[in-house]
């Protein structure tokens, strides 16, 4: 009979265990891969301070051996669970996806795992899942916006861990912030409406409190030129293009002198023109349209959408770096202006 292989020591405690192979502990992936076992720490926790060869050969002697670190262990041993917890409303919209990934992904670079929840434009969910995500220690939040309940800010500024609050700005930041002003980019829009002659603008917009900012500082630019009342309509987000259109007929209901429309979102200012061009009203001859967020569609309608552009990828990124240089020690930067860009195409 042929002479059997001799097993491993290490495969074999990985046999000897049923399921997961609980035998496999930090000594013999080190071993495996030939490095110590601290290195094998700096891997799981810091894996921008590890050779590229060397982070290859421990991370495939991980993945060979089946080994599992216990992240619950080392948190209570050194108080560091390298977890952060992301609150964002929602991953459908592509800007905040966009946010998110980049962020995750500059995050896991570093050693730091996101753990993301989706509030869903509540603050009672903020509240709750803030509840839900604390209790696992993180070292660290990302929030967006500034909007907070007042118990919740309250609890913020209390929990001794560093926060970065995104998409929007603050005289107040809880900690750090990574945002922009909405109230100047409804400004914004307002002037550029004015300097191109439209008397008679509108309003289609969310009610959540960042699109709320926009529509002030909307409203209240086209007041300092002596336009006063707006026709508006204001909804619970999410947005629609199916909402669009039908906000559409409502201002014109309104107001027939419409000459211009402000869109909360480019889903409402793609409902708005479609529907505009079903009801052969001519984009922008009769009714410039304005969106907000620059979705990768927004070029490629008919005609070429007018929006806001802000730089998603920039401020997860930004936020992410925030994080890392107040957990590495240094002081932090409390607040980061992205700006913001009006990108003007054929509907204005």
């Amino acid at each position: 009979m042929p002479t059997a292989k001799p097993t491993s020591p290490i495969i074999a405690a990985t046999k000897r265990s049923r399921g997961a192979p609980k035998g496999i502990r930090i000594t013999d992936v080190a071993a495996s891969a030939g490095v110590s076992p601290i290195t094998v720490s700096r891997v799981f926790n810091a894996p921008q301070t590890v050779a590229p060869d060397t982070l290859l050969r421990v991370r495939q002697a991980v993945q060979e051996l089946g080994y599992v670190p216990n992240r619950l262990a080392g948190g209570l041993s050194s108080a560091k669970s390298r977890l952060i917890a992301a609150i964002v409303p929602t991953v459908a919209h592509s800007l905040f996806s966009e946010t998110v990934q980049v962020f995750s992904d500059t995050m896991s670079r570093a050693g730091y795992q996101v753990l993301l929840g989706l509030s869903g434009y509540s603050d009672k969910n903020e509240d709750e899942l803030l509840d839900a995500v604390l209790s696992r220690r993180p070292e660290g939040v990302l929030l967006t916006g500034v909007a907070h309940t007042a118990t919740l800010r309250e609890r913020l500024l209390k929990i001794g861990i560093p926060i970065v609050e995104t998409w929007d700005m603050t005289g107040q930041p809880i900690d750090m912030l990574v945002g922009f002003s909405h109230d100047r980019i409804g400004a914004a829009v307002a002037e550029r409406f004015v300097a191109r002659g439209r008397r008679h603008p509108a309003l289609v917009s969310a009610n959540d409190d960042r699109a709320l900012a926009r529509r002030r500082g909307f409203i209240e630019t086209l007041a300092a030129h002596g336009i006063g009342k707006v026709p508006e309509v204001l909804m619970p987000p999410p947005s629609s293009v199916a909402l669009g259109r039908e906000s559409l007929q409502r201002i014109l209901t309104q107001s027939a002198d419409v000459d211009s429309i402000f869109c909360g979102s480019d889903l409402l200012a793609l409902g708005v023109v479609s529907q505009a061009q079903k009801m052969g009203v001519a984009v922008p001859e009769r009714i410039a349209v304005c969106g907000f967020g620059d979705l990768e569609f927004a070029a490629d309608t008919t005609p070429a959408l007018t929006t806001v552009r802000v730089d998603g990828r920039r401020i997860g990124e930004t936020a992410a770096r925030c994080l890392i240089e107040r957990l590495g020690g240094a002081p932090g930067t409390p607040m980061i202006d992205v700006g913001f860009e009006l990108v003007e195409r054929a509907t204005l």
